[in-house]
C-alpha cells in the first residue's frame, strides 16, 4: 500500500534513511496494512533546506498563479476520490460514506483557499506627515511545520497546506503515524497538479526525528497542530525558542444544551449520527448532553435506542454505520471512563463495553450513560469516543453555567425553537463554535478553531489565511 510513497522531499518519493518503520494497521481487524520507512533527522534539515530555497520564488509567484494552481490540485483530487476513501477507511476505520465526505471537504479547502489567494487585501491609512501615506501589506510568514492528527487524516492536511500555499509559504507536514497513507496520497496530488518542487514536503516517522528538527530550526516560521492539548502546550514551549507563530486546534468537550420546546426526535435524528460518526473520535463531537428535565428520561429512550441499532463493521462494508477506534489505547480509555461512571453510580442506558461478536479490531459499542455527577470522567473531559453522557438541567442560567465551566472551549451545540433563546445562548456559551438547531460547523467557508484549552487561531474563511501571513507597515514620504 505505501510502496509508492514514503517521504516526500524536493518534488520526489524517496525511502527514509532511518533504519527504523512504521507498521500501520487497519483498526477494523487489527491486521497490519504495511511498514512506511521512517525519516532520520537528516532527511528532516534536508527538507527544512529545500523548503528554504522553494519559498524564495514561491512567495514571489502571482497571486492569481498561485491560485489556479490550488484549483488544479483540487481537480486531481476530485479524479482521485475512490482511491483516497479507500485508504483513509483503511487507515482510520471510519465508514467509507464518511471517508469520501471527508476527502471531498479537502477539496473545498483548496477551492476556497484559491479564491482568498486573490482577496490578500493591504489598505492605505492616512499619514499625519505632509505628503506622505501609510501603507499596510501582507507578507508569507515563511515556511510552516504542519502537525496533523489521525482522526480526520486528509481534511487536516488540506486545512494546513492550501491556506500555507495560499499565501506563499512553503510547507513541512508532519502526519500521524496512524493514518500516513492519507497524507501521502493528498501530497502526491500537489505532486501531479504540478506545485513546484520543495513548496510542499512530507516526512514521517518517530518524534525525536521529525519533532525536534522542526521545533527547532530558525528557519520554519510558524507551527501549526491540530492535536491533544498537552502535545499543543509542548509545541508552544518549545517554540517560544525561536519565537515562531504558531496555531492550534486542540481538544473539545462539547456540550450539547436541549431546551424543553423542542422536537425531540428530529433532534435525536440530529445529535446521534454527529455523536458516533467516526466513533465519536472528533474534536466537536458532542460528549455533554444537557437536557431539560422534562424531556430527559424520553431523550435517553430515544438517544439508546438509536445507538443500539447503529451497525458496527469494517468500514468498506456499505452496511456499516459505526467503525472501529483507532487503537487499543482508546479502547482502555473507553473502558476507564465507563468503571469511573458505574463507580459514580452512572446508569449504561446502552454499550459500555466492546460488543458481543467483534473479536478483531478496536471495536467498542456506542453507549448513553446517565445519572452522573459533572465532575465524572464522561461530563468533565474529553472522552474522544464513541460515550454520550446525559445529563439533566431545570433552567437556563444554571445550563450555561455548567456548560461554561470546562477548560475546553471549541465547539457547542442548541437545541431551542425559541428566537431569543438562540441568540442568549450564543452569547452567553464560552466556546469558539455555537451551532444552534444544526451541528455543522466544519465548512471551508467557516473560521473553525476554539478558545481557553482548546486552542488559538482559526482554520478556514476568510480568516484562515491570515495565521499565515505577517502584516507589515510602510511608512512612505514624499
Amino acid at each position: 500500500m505505501y510502496e509508492k510513497f514514503g517521504l516526500f522531499i524536493d518534488g520526489a518519493w524517496r525511502v527514509g534513511t532511518s533504519k527504523e518503520s512504521i507498521d500501520v494497521l487497519d483498526p477494523a481487524t487489527g491486521a497490519s496494512l504495511g511498514e512506511v520507512a521512517s525519516a532520520d533527522t537528516a532527511d528532516v534539515e534536508e527538507a527544512i533546506a529545500v523548503a528554504s530555497v522553494a519559498l524564495k520564488s514561491w512567495r514571489a509567484t502571482p497571486a492569481w498563479t498561485r491560485a489556479d494552481l490550488l484549483h488544479a490540485v483540487a481537480d486531481v483530487m476530485r479524479d482521485r476520490l475512490e482511491e483516497a476513501a479507500r485508504i483513509i477507511t483503511l487507515e482510520s476505520g471510519k465508514p467509507l460514506a464518511q471517508a469520501r465526505r471527508e476527502w471531498n471537504l479537502s477539496i473545498d479547502q483548496f477551492r476556497w483557499f484559491a479564491e482568498e489567494t486573490r482577496r490578500i487585501y493591504g489598505r492605505i491609512v492616512e499619514s499625519r506627515a505632509p505628503g506622505g501615506r501609510i501603507e499596510i501589506l501582507h507578507e508569507p510568514v515563511g515556511i510552516v511545520a504542519a502537525f496533523t492528527a489521525w482522526n480526520f487524516p486528509a481534511v487536516l492536511v488540506a486545512r494546513k497546506i492550501a491556506p500555507a500555499l495560499a499565501a506563499g509559504c512553503s510547507v513541512i507536514v508532519r502526519p500521524s503515524d496512524e493514518c500516513p497513507g492519507t497524507a501521502m496520497h493528498l501530497v502526491d496530488c500537489l505532486r501531479q497538479a504540478g506545485v513546484p518542487k520543495g513548496v510542499v514536503n512530507l516526512v514521517v516517522g518517530p518524534v525525536k526525528n521529525t519533532y525536534a528538527p522542526l521545533v527547532a530550526s530558525p528557519l520554519v516560521r510558524k507551527i501549526t497542530l491540530t492535536g491533544s492539548t498537552a502535545v499543543g502546550q509542548q509545541m508552544i514551549r518549545d517554540s517560544a525558542a525561536t519565537v515562531k507563530r504558531v496555531s492550534m486546534e486542540l481538544g473539545g468537550n462539547a456540550p450539547l444544551i436541549v431546551f424543553d420546546d423542542v422536537d425531540v426526535d428530529a433532534v435525536l435524528d440530529i445529535a446521534t449520527p454527529t455523536k458516533y460518526g467516526n466513533a465519536g473520535q472528533i474534536c466537536v463531537a458532542p460528549d455533554r448532553f444537557y437536557v431539560h428535565e422534562s424531556i430527559h428520561d424520553r431523550f435517553i429512550e430515544g438517544l439508546a435506542q438509536r445507538a443500539k441499532a447503529l451497525r458496527l463493521g469494517h468500514g468498506l462494508d456499505d452496511a456499516t454505520q459505526m467503525g472501529p477506534l483507532i487503537n487499543q489505547r482508546r479502547i482502555d480509555a473507553m473502558e476507564s471512563i465507563v468503571a469511573d461512571a458505574e463507580s459514580r453510580g452512572g446508569r449504561i442506558a446502552t454499550g459500555g463495553q466492546r460488543p458481543a461478536g467483534q473479536n478483531k479490531g478496536f471495536f467498542f459499542a456506542p453507549t448513553v450513560i446517565s445519572g452522573l455527577p459533572d465532575n465524572a470522567k464522561a461530563l468533565a473531559e474529553e472522552n474522544f469516543g464513541p460515550i454520550a453522557a446525559v445529563t439533566p438541567f431545570s433552567d437556563p442560567e444554571s445550563v450555561y453555567e455548567r456548560a461554561n465551566a470546562s477548560e475546553f472551549g471549541l465547539a457547542a451545540y442548541v437545541f431551542t425553537r425559541d428566537p431569543a433563546r438562540m441568540r442568549e445562548a450564543v452569547s452567553r456559551i464560552e466556546t469558539g463554535m455555537v451551532a444552534v438547531n444544526s451541528t455543522a460547523l466544519a465548512a471551508a467557508e467557516a473560521p473553525f478553531g476554539g478558545i481557553k484549552f482548546s486552542g488559538m487561531g482559526r482554520e478556514g474563511g476568510s480568516e484562515g489565511i491570515l495565521d499565515f501571513l505577517n502584516v507589515k507597515l510602510a511608512q512612505v514620504a514624499v
